[in-house]
């Protein structure tokens, strides 16, 4: 089909961007599903990226329809948000940047002009000229609403690196039947001491564990926050019928306690993880000795 150049002139540029949108669907989303954005949803066919295109393409003509053309936040794209944010992720894991993905959606638009112009009669006249700027206009939108996708989902899978690794930084070990123990190695903040405090508790109920035991023979420094976060999971601890035991606390680390004037008179605490333990292990009324050599056995 052919715009004239005679055509309605109430008709305006946005308008006519999205009926065309909308009347070649099928071929913008032909040529759009060899582009590397969406050749990343491919699980079994092409057609799933014909398809991701299709989706893409109703958008922009629902927001060229609204004459929303720079907004990011116009309502016809939130249907596809997931979708892009799934594609740049495919893409981030390929090894494409955020910019180099929003190049890749700035290549679309060489296609779809070609289409658009096919659309007039004489493709040099000021109509179609004002229909290609708008969509380019729309397209560079979408470009946005790319970028931001990438960074949004970028910035989602920096944190949950980040809490999978303060959880892999902080492990609960079954030492004795009944018996747990948290070792910390490095500094404790606030994000890493409550992590602390759910693995151990979890770790509690799961093993119907007696005695907890945290290791700070790892921990550089203890200053007032984090003996507030060792007496808050001891505290917990309790709660959830666990006695606790703090180990590991160096003479450096006592020194620094005592000269923060911080009370851990109502905590139980060893000097070593191994005493935690033989402490734990008595309380149970298990007791460990060493074996006899063969030469002492004589």
């Amino acid at each position: 089909m052919t715009v004239p150049q005679d055509q309605d002139a109430a008709a305006s540029a946005p308008q006519l961007v999205g009926s065309f949108l909308e009347r070649r669907r099928e071929q913008i989303a032909q040529r759009w599903a060899d582009a590397p954005l969406f050749r990343s949803v491919f699980t079994v066919s092409r057609d799933e990226a014909v398809e991701a295109s299709k989706a893409v393409v109703d958008a922009l003509s629902e927001v060229a329809v609204s004459g929303r053309l720079e907004d990011t936040t116009a309502p016809g794209y939130e249907p596809v948000r997931e979708q892009l944010g799934r594609m740049t992720q495919n893409r981030a894991r390929a090894g494409a940047t955020p910019p180099g993905i929003a190049d890749e959606v700035a290549a679309l638009r060489a296609s779809a002009v070609d289409l658009l112009r096919e659309e007039f009669a004489d493709p040099t006249a000021p109509q179609a000229q004002e229909c290609v700027l708008t969509l380019t206009l729309l397209l560079g939108t979408l470009r946005l609403v790319v970028l931001e996708t990438a960074l949004d989902a970028g910035a989602e899978m920096i944190e949950r690196q980040r809490q999978q690794l303060l959880e892999v930084a902080t492990p609960v070990i079954k030492l004795w039947e009944h018996t747990v123990a948290v070792p910390l190695i490095g500094t404790l903040d606030s994000a890493r001491s409550q992590v602390v405090m759910e693995s151990l508790l979890e770790a509690i109920v799961e093993q119907r564990a007696r005695y907890a035991i945290l290791d700070i023979t790892g921990v550089p420094t203890v200053d007032s926050l984090v003996a507030q976060h060792l007496m808050k999971t001891v505290a917990a601890a309790r709660l959830m019928g666990a006695e606790c035991i703090v180990s590991g606390i160096r003479p450096a680390i006592a020194q620094t306690i005592v000269q923060l004037g911080i009370d851990l008179g109502s905590v139980l605490t060893r000097a070593s993880l191994a005493d935690a333990l033989a402490y734990a292990l008595s309380r149970q009324g298990i007791e460990v000795s060493r074996a006899q050599t063969g030469t002492n056995a004589r």
